[in-house]
C-alpha cells in the first residue's frame, strides 16, 4: 500500500498543521526542479520564515527521482504546498502556450521572472565579488559589469528573434542550443575584451541577417514582440538574465572570468614569491593561499547581490504578498477556542 506521503496536497498538511499545538509553527511545503534549485530557493524563503511559519524545500517526489517544471505544476498545489520555478520562456510569453498559462495562472507558482537561477548567479552586479572570492585578489583587471551589459546589447537583437521562434513554433531551425553557441564567447584578452565584444558583434548580426531573409514575416511580428518584451521591464542592457542559464553560465561568464581570474591569481602568486624571505615561507604562503581559492563555478553559485536587482525584488514582492495571504494560525479540530 502506498504510504500517504506520496500523494501530498495542500488540503493534507494543512490538516497536518491543524493537528499541531496552536503555538507550534505553520509548515508550507515548498516543491522546485532540482537539486541545485533547494539551496537557492531556501535562502530566498529565509527572509519569510518567522516564529510562526516556516518552509520546507524539496524536490517533488520521495519516491522516485523525477525532477522538472512539469512535475511540479502537475501537483495539487494550494497555500501550504507551494511550486517554485524558473521561468524559462514561459514568462516571456505571456499566456501565449499553454506552459506559459499554466506557470502565470497559478496563485500557488512561484518563478524567477528571469530565466532560470543561473541567470541570477550571474547577475553582473555580483562578477567581480566573483572574482575576489576566486582569487583573494580586489584589483579590477576587467570593468565585468560594463563588459556584461555592453554583451547584452549585441545579443539583445538576436535574442528577440530568439523568443520570436518560440513563440510561432519555428525554433526547430534556430534552436536554443543555435542561439547558444552564436552568443558564446571564447579566447578573451583581459587587456583587450572590447576584441571579444567586436568578434560577437560580427557574428551576431550575420545570423541577424539571416533570420531576416529566412523568415520575412518578421518584418510585421518581430516590432511588436520586441515592445512586448520592453514593456514586461526587459532592456537591452538587461537581455542577458532572459537567455538560457546554462549558456550565460558556461558558454559567457564562465569563459569571461577565467582568464580574468588566472591573472589576478598569477599577480598574488608572484607578490608572494617577490615577499617570501625564505623557501619555505614561500612554500607555506603559496599552499595556504591555494587552498582558500574558491572554484569560479563554486564561487558564482554562492554570489547573492543579484539580491539588489529590480526583477530579483519582483520575486520578493510575490513572496511577501503570498505570506501575508496566508491564514492564521487556527486551533486544531475539536478544540476550545
Amino acid at each position: 500500500m502506498k504510504h500517504l506521503t506520496e500523494n501530498i496536497t495542500s488540503r493534507y498538511i494543512e490538516a497536518a498543521n491543524r493537528l499541531r499545538p496552536n503555538r507550534a509553527r505553520r509548515r508550507v511545503v515548498v516543491y522546485v526542479e532540482s537539486y541545485d534549485d533547494i539551496f537557492f530557493w531556501r535562502s530566498v524563503l529565509d527572509e519569510f520564515e518567522s516564529e510562526t511559519l516556516t518552509f520546507d524545500v524539496m524536490l517533488p517526489s520521495r519516491t522516485h527521482l523525477g525532477k522538472g517544471k512539469k512535475i511540479v505544476l502537475h501537483n495539487s498545489l494550494g497555500p501550504y504546498l507551494i511550486g517554485c520555478v524558473d521561468a524559462d520562456y514561459d514568462y516571456l510569453m505571456q499566456g501565449t502556450t499553454a506552459a506559459s498559462r499554466e506557470m502565470l495562472e497559478n496563485p500557488y507558482v512561484f518563478h524567477t521572472y528571469v530565466y532560470s537561477i543561473e541567470n541570477y548567479q550571474c547577475h553582473a552586479r555580483g562578477l567581480h565579488e566573483v572574482c575576489v572570492m576566486t582569487t583573494l585578489n580586489d584589483r579590477e583587471v576587467v570593468d565585468l559589469e560594463m563588459f556584461l551589459t555592453e554583451y547584452s546589447r549585441i545579443v539583445w537583437p538576436l535574442f528577440v528573434w530568439s523568443v520570436w521562434v518560440y513563440q510561432y513554433n519555428q525554433y526547430s531551425r534556430f534552436t536554443l542550443m543555435d542561439f547558444a553557441g552564436i552568443v558564446s564567447i571564447r579566447d578573451i584578452n583581459p587587456y583587450h575584451p572590447e576584441r571579444t565584444l567586436e568578434t560577437l558583434r560580427r557574428t551576431v548580426n550575420r545570423k541577424i541577417n539571416w533570420m531576416q531573409q529566412h523568415y520575412p514575416e518578421g518584418k510585421k511580428t518581430y516590432k511588436p514582440l520586441r515592445d512586448r518584451l520592453l514593456a514586461l521591464g526587459l532592456t537591452p542592457e538587461t537581455s542577458y538574465l532572459y537567455m538560457q542559464g546554462h549558456a550565460l553560465f558556461d558558454g559567457v561568464v564562465t569563459p569571461l572570468l577565467t582568464p580574468v581570474c588566472t591573472q589576478l591569481r598569477k599577480e598574488r602568486e608572484s607578490e608572494i614569491r617577490r615577499n617570501a624571505v625564505h623557501l619555505q615561507q614561500k612554500q607555506n604562503e603559496l599552499s595556504g593561499y591555494q587552498r582558500r581559492l574558491l572554484p569560479i563555478e563554486q564561487a558564482l553559485r554562492k554570489s547573492t547581490r543579484f539580491r539588489y536587482s529590480d526583477i530579483y525584488q519582483r520575486l520578493r514582492e510575490d513572496l511577501r504578498n503570498f505570506v501575508e495571504s496566508l491564514p492564521k494560525n487556527t486551533p486544531p479540530a475539536g478544540s476550545p477556542n
